[in-house]
């Protein structure tokens, strides 16, 4: 069963099954109502690859499990990650369903990323083209689920799965990638959230409590954030923190957002065991998607949260955010920021 999302990856992930003389199937789930075009798209290839296709309406899930705490999460002043949520409660439950009911075992995606089996345990790996490694955001599927997929285009480029697709003359083979959240295609995400969430205008203070204008709503702005925040400043500033008791939107330095120490929660040991408490390893972390792997040392708290201590240099962080663990190129766990991390 391979999850086809209409694009380009997903296809050659459907092909490449096929080649290998594999049964398979294709399903595409309809996650918003204004995705017709890409489960066309998705149908066309089915058809010619001579697979049969299901469309499966999780619109309904989709909103429960994705839209709705995107929304809360932004009033509540974090950053939220929703393809971590999706993978988790949305997209393999769905294919690992539809696959028990279609009397299939494996499911596939079309994810830049590998599956090693180490003794019973099945590990993700990086995918080989490191520009398009897609692992970080998979982190939080279990080893039921793990167990049970594959990635066809993990040890492969994007050039040459393009390359593929044009061979085989696949429809996507020149659909462009999207960069938008898929929920959000136009990527405004500040039109969406007033939709969905109140705001509130509130003001906007520097590090030492000098108000310096006025914000139009806490969910409208991202830890992190430099642009548009409509102040006058002989500096960079970037918002440092949402005080949403407060309805302040806090504003600084560069530096001001850097944490040396934080704590991550819900966390998923994915490629080991969780570890006991009290456990110290080190390893290489990433906090935003593809961004660079930095040493750090992790203390395991509980089996769901770890302590981390960037020994070399503070990092911006976002509360809300993922943060990801590897030793090499193994994904070992993963979690979400909380806001208790203090300055190094």
């Amino acid at each position: 069963m391979v999850a086809m999302s209409g694009g380009v990856d997903s296809s050659v992930a459907a092909l490449l099954l096929k080649e290998q003389g594999l049964d398979v199937q294709g399903v595409t789930f309809q996650l918003v109502r204004a995705s017709v075009a890409a489960a066309e798209r998705a149908r066309q290839v089915c058809e010619g690859l001579e697979i049969t296709h299901h469309i499966i309406d999780r619109t309904d899930n989709f909103e429960r499990a994705v839209i709705d705490p995107f929304c809360a999460d932004y009033a509540a002043g974090t950053t939220p990650n929703p393809c971590v949520r999706c993978n988790a409660f949305v997209k393999w439950p769905g294919l690992l369903e539809a696959a028990s009911a279609l009397d299939c075992w494996y499911v596939a995606t079309g994810h830049y990323a590998r599956i090693h089996t180490e003794g019973d345990r099945a590990q993700i790996l990086r995918g080989t083209d490191r520009g398009k490694d897609q692992s970080y955001a998979l982190y939080s599927l279990p080893q039921t689920a793990l167990e049970r997929t594959l990635f066809p285009l993990g040890s492969m480029t994007k050039e040459s799965v393009r390359t593929v697709a044009e061979k085989a003359s696949l429809p996507t083979s020149g659909t462009e990638e999207s960069q938008d959240i898929c929920f959000i295609p136009e990527g405004d995400y500040r039109s969406f959230l007033a939709r969905r969430v109140s705001m509130r205008p509130g003001p906007i203070q520097d590090t030492e409590g000098q108000v310096l204008g006025t914000h139009q709503g806490l969910p409208f702005y991202t830890v992190g954030q430099r642009k548009g925040l409509g102040i006058p400043a002989g500096r960079p500033l970037y918002v440092t923190e949402k005080d949403t008791d407060e309805n302040l939107l806090v504003v600084g330095p560069r530096e001001a957002l850097c944490k040396r120490v934080f704590l991550v929660a819900g966390v998923n040991w994915v490629s080991v065991p969780s570890p006991a408490a009290g456990t110290k390893l080190e390893a290489e972390l990433e906090v935003r998607y593809r961004t660079r792997a930095i040493r750090a040392v992790l203390q395991v708290q509980t089996a769901e949260t770890v302590h981390v201590d960037l020994p070399d240099h503070d990092q911006a962080i976002a509360p809300g955010q993922s943060a990801v663990w590897y030793r090499g190129d193994v994904l070992l766990g993963g979690g979400i920021i909380q806001g208790s991390g203090v300055k190094g």
